[in-house]
């Protein structure tokens, strides 16, 4: 089984509040798919990520990473394969420097220093962050905190990444800069967004989340061109899309 695989079986889950937020989610990703979830406020989106690596654990259903089902014993494996990128990047970096912070989970891995050194290097590189290695995350620019946050998981080397609204709050340059890395990143991609321009521009299957429950899951052309099924998710075509231009 590749270890770029992630299936989702009738999950669900309901917060102690009793609201219920996932009702019955089911889906499959194979390797190397760049799978863009979308959905209005609220759809669930960000609960369904957070069940990605074990950071939320289903009521009912089952989540499988590469063949391994996802509970409390399996989660040493399952986090070595899924790598998540919060959307709030404050949330991954609390280590004095840049370095300490890309290099904290390859330490834990019981990786050699000669190892940690190869992956840190490496994982900055990818982000064009490698001149931010000695600097304190939290006097960083939210783009840069948002790159450092991305190679904190490249540093794991996942088979598959999962990001949390990866271009919000982002000027322009910054915003292409993890557009860029995203399309370079070869392996298996979910990426929960509301910007509907980069869903078009990079990825080739959209799934749409509505209360809990996939409304739609199929490719991104159709899913942009049903314009009855996004009124009804609370969601708008992309830009180029409106503007006449073909997606894909």
């Amino acid at each position: 089984m590749s270890h770029h695989y992630l299936r989702f079986d009738d999950v669900h889950y309901s917060y102690p509040d009793g609201h219920e937020a996932l009702r019955g989610v089911s889906f499959c990703i194979t390797h190397g798919e760049k799978v863009a979830l979308v959905g209005a406020n609220g759809a669930g989106k960000s609960t369904l990520l957070l069940h990605t690596d074990g950071l939320l654990m289903p009521d009912k259903g089952h989540v499988v990473v590469g063949g391994v089902t996802v509970t409390r014993k399996t989660l040493p494996l399952v986090r070595q394969t899924v790598g998540v990128v919060f959307q709030d990047p404050d949330n991954q970096l609390f280590m004095p420097t840049v370095e300490e912070d890309v290099a904290f989970g390859p330490m834990n891995m019981r990786l050699t220093d000669e190892e940690v050194e190869v992956r840190v290097a490496s994982a900055l590189s990818a982000v064009g962050a490698s001149a931010l290695r000695r600097c304190s995350p939290h006097r960083l620019s939210g783009g840069q905190k948002k790159s450092v946050a991305i190679a904190t998981v490249l540093s794991m080397s996942p088979s598959i990444l999962v990001m949390d609204e990866p271009t919000a709050g982002l000027d322009p340059r910054a915003r292409r800069q993890i557009m860029s890395l995203i399309a370079s990143f070869d392996h298996t991609s979910l990426i929960a967004t509301h910007d509907m321009d980069m869903v078009a521009e990079l990825c080739h299957r959209v799934i749409v989340m509505k209360e809990g429950l996939v409304a739609a899951d199929g490719d991104t052309a159709s899913i942009f061109g049903d314009s009855a099924l996004l009124e009804e998710c609370g969601l708008e075509q992309p830009w180029r899309l409106r503007c006449g231009s073909r997606i894909g």
